[in-house]
């Protein structure tokens, strides 16, 4: 068996991507679990690039290492947490937790290795950003303003929220 570079990338990509999300649960600092999630949306995004979509993956950059991550740490700043207060977990729990989590990864790999598809040829590299525009502001455009004004509400909500939240610290 061959391997080829984008065999060998993936791979690597792949890898950073676990072990980003498996650092992410197991750490116990929150910014430090950020930097962990930020290292897996980082690999997503090469993975996308392999895969010859790199809108995709520039809005992945964007969006959730970007984005996201910077209103999780504000989130995480402007709340309290406490994380001494957690009971420690058994060894049985965890043992009964991992193998819950082979078992699962056994029947994932089950389910793909048998599953089948048709091979087509397809077109990659072919205006990939072009295709998504026009489908995104003509066949989508409803649900893409519908999102707008969603997000726009959440964000004058928050602001309320918060407002009222000052508002009744400043009275007691």
């Amino acid at each position: 068996m061959t391997f080829s570079g984008e065999f060998l990338a993936f791979m690597g990509l792949a890898l950073v991507a676990l072990i980003g999300g498996v650092l992410l649960l197991n750490l116990t600092k929150v910014v430090h679990m950020v930097v962990a999630l930020i290292f897996t949306f980082v690999a997503i995004a090469g993975i996308y690039v392999l895969l010859s979509a790199e809108f995709v993956a520039s809005v992945q950059v964007l969006i959730y290492s970007g984005a996201i991550t910077i209103i999780m740490l504000f989130g995480i700043m402007l709340t309290k947490h406490d994380d001494e207060n957690e009971p420690k977990t058994g060894k049985l729990r965890k043992l009964l937790v991992f193998l819950g989590i082979l078992g699962f990864a056994f029947a994932v790999y089950i389910g793909i290795y048998n599953f089948n598809v048709e091979q087509e040829q397809t077109a990659l590299h072919e205006n990939n950003t072009m295709q998504i525009g026009k489908a995104l502001y003509s066949k989508y455009i409803i649900p893409f303003e519908l999102t707008s004004v969603l997000l726009l509400a959440a964000l004058v909500g928050s602001i309320i929220l918060a407002k009222n939240e000052k508002k009744e610290a400043d009275d007691e």
